[in-house]
């Protein structure tokens, strides 16, 4: 199986390999198109600013591929939040897979949300075995409201997507690489669809 994870220059992607290597899979870094058209599967990472990070990928020209790929596709952390319809970061345009728009936490918060929130109403297979209320590790000022993709849920000031899923694309908010066992079954469930 070829697993390219996308490189274009904001992501957390060494640790993204780290845990798909401890699973005993290996993952190519790669912007090349036709490497990532041709993968079983694609992971789109994202650590960063909303806007800078889609400049990155329209200079590359993977704003064009991303939506049109037919394998299964995981964004992790901003690579989900550029797969919505638009971020208030940076007054950002997405990619639009997801029909919703992400928006910063309420000012009555401290942000970023760093730290261990738990999941619950989850569907789909991604996350097969795991268990509601489970805990995942999650950095970020901005979210996804829930919407009709809605796949996973959890809180912070208000109930917000935690995960999201529209045909062959998901998005974790979490970063499933930094939230040990239970972010491994994640990863594994993604690898195996």
């Amino acid at each position: 199986m070829k697993i390219v994870i996308i490189n274009y220059g904001a992501g957390n992607i060494q640790s993204i390999k780290f845990a798909i290597n401890r699973l005993g899979y290996e993952a190519v870094l790669s912007n090349n198109v036709e490497e990532i058209r041709n993968a079983d599967k694609v992971i789109f990472p994202g650590v960063g600013e909303a806007s800078s990070a889609m400049t990155k990928l329209r200079e590359s020209g993977l704003n064009m591929l991303i939506p049109e790929l037919k394998q299964p596709v995981l964004g992790i952390c901003l690579g989900m939040q550029l797969m919505c319809n638009s971020s208030e970061e940076g007054n950002t345009k997405g990619l639009g897979i997801f029909d919703l728009d992400v928006i910063k936490f309420p000012k009555t918060v401290k942000v970023p949300q760093i730290g261990w929130n738990q999941i619950k109403e989850l569907k789909t297979n991604l996350f097969a075995n795991t268990p509601e209320g489970a805990h995942i590790y999650l950095v970020h000022s901005y979210y996804a409201p829930k919407g009709e993709d809605t796949v996973a849920v959890t809180e912070y000031a208000l109930p917000y997507s935690a995960a999201l899923q529209k045909d062959n694309f998901y998005g974790t908010q979490f970063h499933p690489e930094k939230s040990g066992e239970v972010g491994e079954w994640i990863l594994k469930n993604f690898l195996e669809l």
